[in-house]
């Protein structure tokens, strides 16, 4: 509960200004007296003497008083920020929370973060990674501004612009019949066991796209990463399926792998820059510059 309130520290900053209570009433219009029982009033709260008050003399502050007074104007500028039309966009204008879908943040997170303290080195930029619904859901609840994902499970909540198109990739040992093939389709692999990612909205979309050509595939694991899902192919456990796509044909436990895009047109998937349509949205200047990365999503 708070027990000064708002009122009072304008007449504390008034009379710190004016250096008497007579002309500090008449510029907060309220009474000499009045005025004198809120400072009086103040003081007995926080037990602390505010300004030295003597007949005859100017009202002047304490050495806590002075203290006291840069936090009150302080608090005063962040409540008159806040109650004016458009003041919570400009707050947030010094300060942005950017999201990135945790299978995008290892190849884009690094250089978009670099890139934006390069444009804007006075925004504080603060990041947070996260899988499909958690992201969504901070965007919606505000706690993430701009958010880097597919354009998974998003409905008309959320605002988004096209960042990149790409399309899956498979992953093979490099004995695998279909390694020496440039590109594979979705029916090459309708037989063979596959590696997808554990997520629901990931998992699910990729078994839509098979269900689309007719074709019901086993799903032989589901991998908590892409390298975990990398390992596994490398291993021999059956053909892993990603929209994510590191560089690279070793695995992290050293194994070899080739990489194959998957060249059926409706398996290519918008990565989408979103925010909440409902909230005020952050500079225009922030999302243009990282929309004008989007050649990272070819790494």
């Amino acid at each position: 509960m708070l027990y000064i309130s708002l009122r009072q520290l304008e007449y504390v900053v008034a009379v710190a200004r004016a250096g008497s209570l007579t002309v500090a009433a008449q510029q907060v219009n309220v009474s000499q007296p009045a005025l004198s029982v809120a400072i009086t009033q103040v003081e007995e709260h926080l037990k602390q003497k505010l300004f030295h008050r003597r007949k005859g003399t100017p009202v002047t502050l304490t050495g806590y008083g002075r203290l006291f007074l840069a936090d009150a104007e302080a608090l005063l500028a962040e409540a008159a920020r806040l109650e004016s039309p458009g003041g919570l966009s400009q707050r947030r204008l010094g300060r942005i929370v950017f999201g990135v879908f945790d299978d995008l943040a290892p190849s884009h997170l690094a250089p978009l973060l670099r890139l934006l303290r390069a444009r804007f080195p006075e925004l504080e930029i603060r990041t947070r990674v996260a899988t499909f619904e958690v992201l969504a859901q901070a965007v919606l609840s505000g706690d993430i501004d701009l958010a880097l994902t597919y354009d998974l499970g998003l409905d008309a909540s959320f605002q988004r612009e096209l960042y990149a198109e790409v399309s899956p990739q498979a992953w093979l040992q490099p004995t695998d019949p279909l390694a020496k093939r440039d590109q594979i389709s979705l029916s090459d692999l309708a037989q063979r066991p596959l590696i997808l990612s554990d997520q629901g909205l990931s998992i699910r979309h990729m078994l839509g796209l098979f269900r689309s050509i007719g074709a019901t595939p086993q799903v032989a694991h589901r991998a908590a990463s892409v390298e975990v899902l990398r390992s596994l192919a490398a291993n021999g456990e059956g053909v892993g399926i990603s929209y994510t796509n590191p560089t690279g044909t070793l695995s992290y436990d050293g194994k070899p792998l080739v990489r194959l895009p998957i060249a059926d047109v409706q398996a290519k998937e918008p990565i989408v820059l979103v925010n909440n349509r409902e909230q005020p949205a952050p500079l225009p200047e922030i999302r243009t510059a990282i929309l004008g990365m989007s050649g990272l999503a070819d790494l």
